[in-house]
């Protein structure tokens, strides 16, 4: 487990900027908690960024349950909804927390398990050509300032780095339309995009 970033519980995030760099596959500055939840990729070309939301329980902020699903060692006795999830072996490559601060869980050029049973443009298993960005939060629970903030930086910095995507930014739930919601009408697509634009 390697952490090269302050704690930040009940702190203001650090900011990453598009100056921030990519070294190996890893942000720098930011968390890393090194799931055991990946693969290779069958393609080298990245070109889809997919963002999801999660909360664990549903609907509570904070914590170490969204890590600990990501790593495999959910306690299934720290919340009844835990039992039918617990075995589960997802990761994404990064999550937002709702203070800004950002963990890394799988370097972006190996496969993260997030998309599950997917389709994009006629594409399935969207695992292995797209980076998976979850945002702590929930459909209808309006996302922070600070995560907005964040998510258009890392978005920059990975469209720099991944070309491909920048025309392909889904979320969850239009590459698993009968499976997904994420990341749910709360989520402000347009000035998004319109800030990326700039």
């Amino acid at each position: 487990m390697k952490k090269t970033n302050i704690e930040l519980a009940g702190q203001t995030a650090l900011n990453l900027n598009i100056h921030s760099t990519i070294n190996n596959g890893w942000l720098e500055n930011v968390e890393h908690q090194v799931s055991p939840h990946f693969d290779l990729r069958e393609t080298t070309e990245i070109s889809l960024l997919v963002i999801h939301n999660i909360s664990l329980p549903a609907g509570n902020f904070g914590g170490p349950y969204i890590t600990d699903l990501f790593m495999g060692c959910l306690d299934a006795n720290a919340d009844a909804s835990f039992e039918e999830i617990y075995q589960l072996r997802v990761s994404a490559h990064c999550l937002i927390r709702r203070n800004g601060s950002i963990i890394q869980y799988v370097p972006f050029h190996q496969r993260a398990w997030h998309a599950g049973v997917s389709n994009y443009l006629g594409r399935e298993k969207c695992n292995d050509f797209s980076i998976g960005i979850e945002l702590e939060g929930c459909d209808d629970i309006p996302y922070t300032s600070e995560q907005y903030q964040q998510l258009i930086s890392l978005t920059k910095l990975l469209q720099q780095a991944y070309p491909a995507i920048i025309n392909n930014i889904v979320g969850h739930c239009d590459i698993a339309p009968q499976r997904k919601t994420d990341p749910g009408p709360a989520f402000d697509w347009q000035y998004y995009q319109a800030e990326l634009a700039k």
